[in-house]
């Protein structure tokens, strides 16, 4: 009885004081309680403004008309204590991966539309979300139509030197695409990451499987500083590389293998060499794999050989735990930690993928050192298409794009970063309290943001506290919200 009589409490005083949003509750019969529903504020200042996306879809990523105001007071609500005295690490950004897929939908929608949609995405006034980080395949991804490399030979050639190696083929639709995200937002980083090398240089001679034979190496390095010129030339600058997507699963398609000390011969012997040689400064990012092998990473980075070259490590999560990422930033501190692709598997649950992926990645992947967090497909179509013969059959998009645009869980789970915490931002301590899972930063213009989803199975009111003041909100149950001061 003393918790619902709180509850009954905290709900009533921010009725009154139009401090609550209500969203995704019942009303006693069971029906759906519209939201959110605000009484109008006294006045429109407030100290604290926040953006909310309520797991039932009531509200999609909207700015809250509440005054939430810093106050000398106390009350009963946990705290969520904001330190911007204690930093972190700083943030490259929040996005997506361009596929070759997403790219090619993007570009078949009507030029106004996809101008707009574009802005969008990548503007950072306040009607866009400012998508500032894309990761780009080096070649195929499994969501291209089919395979292909920057250089397919015939059965039996080879070329050593790239004579024959061209990015032609993303000329129709991935460099249109990037050349007026790069118009729009031209300080973007962008990363580069291959599926597979040419067939020619694998063991199996094909774009599923296979490894990189060694006598194959220094080409292979070489393609790599063939594409950051090619890319370059396009007004496209690769902000990093990876040397090889999921190196440790050969089941895709494409895809290629590469053992730990196999990718830190390739990284000090010819590719570090190689980007030295060019005076190319793109940098190296190795592993790009799941967060239970966190091994992989460690012993290319106890090769001293190995090491200069490499400015950190990359992490997907389907296996492992997110701690691990700073387990590895524990052991080289002074290396760089990446979060590099996610999927949504469709057609997916909004509340629940909206909660673990916010609370795990956006949240626990910045909590754990990443400087990045990256969602994986940008746009698919309603079949989950297009994609190879034999890759992912079911990665829903952020965007569905078919008859029109469809924005989907990915959209808001990045919104809620990208928008708010800008490239150069620094993240400031918070703690964890009562379930619910937060992370803050310090923008560049001295702004703080702490982003926020309740885990818990009830609507919760909290304490933001900040020097010594307090401002308190509710979320709903498996609510996220963004707030900014």
């Amino acid at each position: 009885m003393r918790f619902r009589n709180k509850t009954s409490i905290s709900l009533a005083v921010l009725l009154m004081t139009g401090l609550i949003a209500i969203a995704g509750c019942k009303d006693k019969n069971g029906g759906e309680i519209p939201g959110p529903t605000v009484d109008p504020p006294m006045t429109d200042t407030t100290d604290v403004n926040m953006w909310l996306t309520t797991g039932d879809k009531t509200v999609l990523f909207q700015k809250q008309k509440v005054r939430l105001l810093f106050k000398d007071t106390v009350n009963i609500y946990p705290d969520i204590s904001v330190n911007d005295e204690q930093t972190y690490q700083t943030i490259d950004g929040f996005g997506y991966c361009l596929t070759d897929g997403s790219a090619m939908l993007i570009n078949s929608l009507p030029a106004n539309v996809q101008d707009e949609l574009l802005k969008e995405l990548f503007l950072t006034d306040s009607t866009h979300i400012g998508v500032s980080y894309l990761r780009v395949s080096i070649g195929a991804s499994d969501l291209s139509v089919a395979p292909f490399t920057y250089n397919d030979l015939s059965t039996g050639e080879t070329d050593v030197n790239m004579t024959k190696f061209s990015i032609d083929m993303e000329k129709k639709d991935l460099l249109p695409i990037l050349k007026k995200i790069v118009a729009l937002a031209p300080n973007i980083k962008i990363l580069g990451s291959p599926w597979s090398a040419p067939s020619w240089m694998k063991t199996n001679n094909a774009s599923k499987g296979g490894s990189l034979k060694p006598e194959y190496y220094a080409a292979y390095a070489l393609y790599f500083v063939k594409y950051i010129q090619a890319m370059k030339a396009e007004g496209i600058t690769i902000d990093a590389i990876t040397p090889q997507n999921e190196p440790l699963h050969g089941g895709n398609n494409p895809s290629m293998v590469m053992q730990a000390n196999e990718q830190a011969d390739f990284v000090k012997n010819h590719l570090g060499p190689a980007f030295k040689a060019a005076g190319l400064t793109t940098k190296i990012i190795v592993y790009d794999h799941n967060a239970d092998k966190p091994e992989y990473p460690a012993a290319i980075l106890n090769d001293r050989d190995a090491y200069p070259y490499v400015d950190g490590s990359a992490f997907h999560l389907y296996g492992g735990s997110i701690t691990a990422l700073t387990q590895l930033h524990d052991a080289y501190p002074e290396k760089n930690i990446y979060f590099t692709e996610q999927w949504v598997g469709g057609p997916g649950n909004f509340g629940n993928d909206l909660k673990w992926h916010v609370s795990t990645l956006i949240i626990g992947a910045t909590r754990n050192w990443s400087r990045n967090v990256l969602e994986w497909n940008l746009a698919s179509d309603p079949n989950y298409g297009p994609h190879t013969e034999g890759g992912c059959t079911t990665c829903l998009g952020a965007l569905t794009i078919g008859s029109g645009v469809i924005r989907n869980v990915a959209y808001y789970i990045i919104g809620h970063a990208s928008k708010f915490v800008r490239p150069g931002a620094v993240r400031i301590a918070s703690n964890i309290t009562n379930q619910l899972d937060n992370v803050a930063f310090k923008t560049p213009d001295g702004k703080k943001v702490l982003i926020v989803v309740n885990n818990g199975a009830i609507p919760q009111t909290f304490n933001i506290r900040y020097k010594e003041k307090i401002v308190t909100s509710t979320l709903a149950n498996g609510a996220v919200a963004t707030y900014i001061w």
